[in-house]
């Protein structure tokens, strides 16, 4: 079965969602940005301090494409959208869920930006990066998740449910090709 891969804005809650939705798939769970710390040995505010912004997407989009998993909910980092090769192959892979969440809600969520390593450039303000960001995951997502009102729990199992029918959509949609 394919991988299920979270998209969304920081805060959005991709990784507390993910373990439940993991838990209730009997997938593995992937948090990509534990993983590009690992393979770095560098905390993700580190290599923004370090190699800035550009250099930061650079390791996230390569990490990312070379990413080797099966029957995994990947939680992505919310800059994950602005590799192409990460995203192509995160979309290969698997069914790629955007969790919507409303800005005011994000940044609520948001603590420090810096602390937390969001990749934010000098000067930008949350408002302007969520306009940003917004379009492109809208335009990578396969399915769409309003987050808003939901509990954590919830939420995964309406992802689970949206998941299972998207699958047998396709499935329905190559079967009609091939017949």
């Amino acid at each position: 079965m394919k991988n299920i891969v979270l998209i969304g804005m920081p805060g959005c809650g991709k990784s507390t969602v993910g373990v439940v939705l993991a838990k209730a798939m009997g997938y593995r769970f992937t948090d990509s940005d534990l993983v590009i710390q690992e393979k770095d040995g560098r905390l993700l505010s580190e290599i923004i301090e370090q190699d800035g912004i550009d250099g930061f997407n650079k390791i996230e989009n390569e990490i990312n494409a070379g990413l080797d998993v099966q029957n995994s909910v990947i939680a992505t980092g919310g800059s994950v959208i602005y590799g192409k090769d990460a995203m192509q192959h995160l979309k290969e892979t698997g069914v790629v869920v955007y969790i919507r969440l409303p800005y005011k809600k994000i940044k609520k969520r948001l603590g420090d930006l810096k602390k937390r390593g969001v990749s934010i450039r000098e000067g930008q303000s949350l408002r302007s990066l969520y306009d940003e960001r917004v379009p492109l995951y809208e335009e990578y997502a396969d399915i769409i998740i309003d987050e808003d009102n939901r509990k954590i729990a919830e939420t995964a199992l309406y992802i689970k449910k949206k998941f299972l029918k998207y699958l047998k959509r396709s499935k329905k949609d190559v079967d009609n090709e091939q017949g």
